[in-house]
């Protein structure tokens, strides 16, 4: 499991279960899609380095909905 992921200060960090679960599947899309890693990767799955990258305050929840009604609107 991942350490992160064991209580709930990520969380709130984020605003919410929601938005944290976001931008964790946004983020794992990126890096699937060829982004690169904003943090070590050496032993971590993309799940791990997601986790570890919003843990380090690289990356955070900004207007996930609107932007996803944004790009839902584009296709």
């Amino acid at each position: 499991m991942i350490e992160h992921l064991k209580n709930d200060d990520i969380i709130n960090k984020l605003g919410g279960r929601f938005k944290l679960t976001a931008l964790i599947q946004r983020r794992w899309v990126q890096l699937m899609q060829g982004a690169r890693p904003m943090v070590e990767t050496q032993g971590l799955t993309d799940m791990e380095v997601v986790v570890k990258e919003i843990a380090e305050g690289k990356i955070e929840a900004v207007n996930l909905g609107d932007d996803y009604l944004d790009q839902q609107s584009e296709s």
